[in-house]
């Protein structure tokens, strides 16, 4: 699984065999400038999810929802989460959480919704967690993941994602239960990986998670490129004879 955020990425993603896109609220991160995914909005799912749909007509969606979109309302978050599949084109939704969460994930799965659970580090909880940490590392902290990815796996979530913690408990997750697992920065052990496109694609500055592998260096193939345009329009080498009507 890989992030999209846009039609273009989606689509060369798609193109690619990528499985599953992930239109993650990691958005309000790495495109649109927030510190923390926390300010993302209903809207801004919705629009980045469209896009992604249009980019990958055909291709399995999952999208975020947003933190203050399901947490406080059952009913509003009903209506938030079909707003991702009737008007963005969403497959599934992603929630992140276990305990009180299960309820709310049966109650979705009843009314057709297809929910991925999201256990670990919950991005959305940066606040509560006091920052961007390892979970899972005490035995009690670890057994209630496991105890979480099966009460997840009760209530109806096809796939759970598990986040940030000792690959020992990413193993026990997987081993816990029987829909998929998708790992990031938890190990190996998991049935699958995810990882943040732009990271990816080493466009992200400055320090990144242990988990990160950056496959090219895209930030500098970009900068290279516009340096290249640049240089040729002040040379008058661009546009040459090819390149005009």
């Amino acid at each position: 699984m890989v992030t999209a955020y846009d039609a273009l990425s989606a689509a060369i993603l798609d193109e690619a065999g990528i499985p599953l896109l992930l239109v993650g609220d990691s958005l309000g991160m790495v495109v649109m400038g927030h510190s923390s995914t926390v300010p993302v909005t209903m809207d801004d799912m919705v629009h980045h999810t469209a896009a992604v749909r249009r980019g990958a007509p055909t291709a399995l969606v999952v999208a975020d929802m947003p933190f203050g979109s399901f947490q406080t309302d059952m009913t509003a978050a009903k209506r938030n989460a079909t707003r991702l599949l009737k008007e963005a084109g969403a497959t599934a939704v992603k929630i992140e959480g276990g305990g009180p969460m299960t309820d709310l994930v049966a109650d979705l799965v009843r009314i057709g919704v297809p929910v991925m659970g999201h256990l670990g580090l919950t991005p959305q909880s940066v606040n509560q967690f006091g920052g961007f940490k390892v979970q899972g590392r005490t035995q009690d902290a670890a057994d209630r993941i496991v105890d979480d990815i099966v009460a997840l796996e009760a209530a109806g979530a096809f796939a759970v994602v598990i986040e940030c913690v000792p690959s020992d408990v990413g193993r026990r997750a997987t081993e816990a239960v029987d829909i998929p697992t998708i790992g990031i920065g938890a190990g190996a052990d998991t049935d699958a990986q995810v990882l943040v496109l732009p990271d990816l694609l080493g466009l992200t500055d400055g320090p990144m998670p242990r988990f990160v592998k950056a496959y090219i260096d895209g930030r500098s193939v970009i900068r290279d490129a516009v340096k290249s345009f640049q240089s040729e329009v002040a040379s008058g080498e661009y546009p040459g004879p090819e390149h005009r009507y």
